[in-house]
C-alpha cells in the first residue's frame, strides 16, 4: 500500500513528492495554458508572474504541513489524515474530492481522445482506451511503480518544457523582454489570484501521502514540502513566459498552447508536445484513481484478508464513469460548481491544517 521507509538516497527521498505532486497537477494546471491566462494575465504580464509567487508559497507551505501531519501521525491516505485532523467532517473533504475526481477524469477522458487525433487522426476512442489501460496498469501495478514512472515521466516533461522555452525564447524573446519592460501594470487581485489558482490545486497534495513513509525527519518533511511546491510551480512560470509573447492576444486564445504552435511553427516538436501530455494524462487520472484506491485498502484491507481485487475493481469502476460523465455532457454541469468545491477545501482542508493541524503537531510533539 504505502511505501516503506527504505530508500537511503536522502535526495530522492526529499524531491520524490514533489515530483508526484506535479505530475497528478500537470494535466489539469498546464495542459492548454487556459488555466493561466484565467488565473494570472488578467492582473498583467509582471503582476501575474508576482501573483504565481504567491502560488509557490501556497504550495510550499501547505504541502509542508500536510507531511508533517502526515508522518506525525502515520496517516498516509486521505481518510486517515482528515479524520484525525477535522474528525467526523473528514466526509466532507470526501464528497468535494470525489466531485473533483470525476470532474478530471471525464477532462482527461476527453482530452486523451481529442489529443491523439490531433497528432494522428485516430479515433476518439483509441486514444481513450489507450488512456485507460495506462492508468489501469499504474493504478493496479502497486505504489512503487507508479511512484517511478511518474517520476520518471516528470524528468521528461520537465525536458520538454525547457525546450519549449528556449524556442520561444529564441524566435520570441524581443517580445517577451519588451513586454516585462514596458507593460509594468500589475492589477489589483494578484494576491486573490495567485492563491486561488493555489486552492484550485491542492487538493493534489493530500493524495500523495503514500509518499510520506519515505521521510525520516519533520526537516524532511518540512524540506520536502518547500521542494513540492517549487517543483509544482516552475513549469506554470516557465509555460506563463512563454505566453508572455502572445500578450495581448493570449488572453482571447481558448487553448493558447495552440496559438503559440502555429507562431512557432515547428510541426514535429508540437507532436513531441502532444505525445508527452498524454503521458500526463495518464499521470494525472492515475494519480486521482490510486487516492481513492488507497483510502479503500486502508479502510477494508488487512495482511490477513488483503483483498487484491478492490483495485482493479474500483479503478475500472472510476475510468467507466469518467467516460460516461465526459460523452454524456455532465461535465460542464461538474465545472460550474468548482469555484464551490476550490473554496470548499480551503474551507475543510488549508484553514484547519493551518490551525488546528499546527498545534495537533504540537501538542503531539510535546507529549511524545
Amino acid at each position: 500500500m504505502t511505501l516503506a521507509s527504505t530508500n537511503k538516497n536522502k535526495i530522492i527521498r526529499l524531491i520524490t513528492p514533489g515530483l508526484i505532486f506535479q505530475s497528478i497537477l500537470i494535466a489539469g494546471g498546464y495542459g492548454t495554458g487556459a488555466e493561466l491566462s484565467e488565473f494570472f494575465f488578467p492582473y498583467g504580464a509582471l503582476g501575474g508572474l508576482i501573483a504565481m509567487g504567491v502560488t509557490l508559497v501556497c504550495f510550499s507551505v501547505v504541502a509542508a504541513a500536510t507531511f508533517e501531519f502526515s508522518r506525525v501521525f502515520k496517516v498516509y491516505n486521505y481518510r486517515d489524515f482528515f479524520k484525525k485532523l477535522i474528525g467526523p467532517f473528514w466526509i466532507v473533504f470526501e464528497i468535494c474530492y470525489l466531485v473533483l475526481l470525476f470532474l478530471v477524469l471525464s477532462v482527461v477522458v476527453a482530452a486523451s481522445g481529442a489529443n491523439l487525433y490531433d497528432v494522428f487522426g485516430l479515433n476518439k476512442w483509441v486514444g481513450i482506451i489507450l488512456m485507460a489501460v495506462g492508468v489501469g496498469y499504474l493504478v493496479i501495478a502497486g505504489t512503487k511503480v507508479l511512484i517511478k514512472v511518474l517520476s520518471v515521466w516528470s524528468y521528461v516533461l520537465y525536458a520538454v518544457y525547457v525546450v519549449f522555452m528556449i524556442l520561444c525564447i529564441t524566435k520570441f524573446g524581443g517580445t517577451i523582454a519588451e513586454q516585462l519592460a514596458t507593460v509594468k501594470e500589475i492589477n489589483p487581485g494578484w494576491v486573490i489570484g495567485g492563491g486561488k489558482y493555489a486552492f484550485y490545486n491542492l487538493a493534489c497534495v493530500a493524495f500523495i501521502l503514500y509518499t510520506v513513509p519515505a521521510m525520516e525527519s519533520r526537516k524532511e518533511a518540512i524540506a520536502s514540502g518547500i521542494i513540492a511546491g517549487a517543483i509544482g510551480i516552475i513549469p506554470g512560470i516557465m509555460l506563463f513566459i512563454t505566453m508572455i509573447g502572445q500578450y495581448p492576444d493570449i488572453l482571447s486564445s481558448t487553448v493558447p498552447m495552440n496559438l503559440i504552435f502555429q507562431k512557432l511553427d515547428i510541426r514535429w516538436f508540437h507532436i513531441l508536445f502532444l505525445l508527452v501530455l498524454f503521458g500526463t494524462f495518464i499521470e494525472t487520472g492515475a494519480g486521482f484513481i490510486k487516492a481513492v484506491t488507497e483510502r479503500l485498502e486502508g479502510q477494508f484491507c488487512t495482511a490477513e484478508n488483503p483483498r487484491k481485487w478492490l483495485s482493479p475493481t474500483v479503478t475500472v469502476i472510476c475510468l467507466i464513469l469518467g467516460m460516461i460523465i465526459s460523452n454524456f455532457g455532465l461535465t460542464g454541469l461538474i465545472a460550474r460548481g468548482y469555484g464551490t468545491i476550490t473554496w470548499g477545501f480551503f474551507i475543510i482542508y488549508i484553514i484547519p491544517l493551518l490551525t488546528l493541524g499546527i498545534y495537533k503537531i504540537h501538542k503531539q510533539n510535546k507529549t511524545a
